[in-house]
């Protein structure tokens, strides 16, 4: 991750993780926070499927931004179709107004993942070991080497 908009992706990513986490432990204990979680047993599958899938996503892995993607649209995604169908209707109120903020979010950071994973240049064309990068691509020990072998003029018996 060498771009500064993948940092900020993961960040903010890492941020909607924390305050759903926030928002569901409360839920759970009884506390109104500002939004409640339409299905609490897939909101914490979603929570733990969520942190795998940042993770390796900071890894530039393309399937965990496939499975971010896919996981969110599909949990975040319905109740986002109802909440706009509502506000087309007019019969919306302001707690729902704020679910449907955090959902569009969730979904726009998904999307946003995905584009930035497919998109960096450096994912396969140019992947990095440091553990052998300085040996391969230094060219001055390259160099040294060849002038090191054309001087060795040994006989052999």
């Amino acid at each position: 991750m060498k771009n500064f908009s993948s940092w900020l992706i993961a960040m903010f990513a890492f941020m909607f993780w924390g305050f759903r986490l926030v928002g569901t432990v409360l839920s759970s204990i009884g506390i109104e926070f500002m939004f409640t979680p339409s299905n609490m047993t897939m909101e914490i599958v979603l929570l733990f499927l969520t942190f795998i899938c940042i993770c390796f996503m900071i890894k530039r892995r393309l399937l965990a931004a496939i499975i971010y993607l896919l996981a969110h649209f599909m949990y975040y995604g319905p109740s986002f179709v109802t909440h706009f169908t509502q506000i087309i209707d007019g019969t919306i109120d302001v707690t729902q107004v704020m679910g449907m903020m955090f959902e569009f979010f969730g979904l726009v950071l998904a999307i946003a993942a995905l584009f930035d994973v497919l998109l960096d240049k450096n994912r396969k064309a140019h992947p990095t070991d440091k553990k052998t990068d300085w040996f391969y691509k230094n060219k001055d020990y390259d160099r040294k080497l060849d002038e090191r072998a054309d001087k060795n003029n040994y006989r052999t018996l």
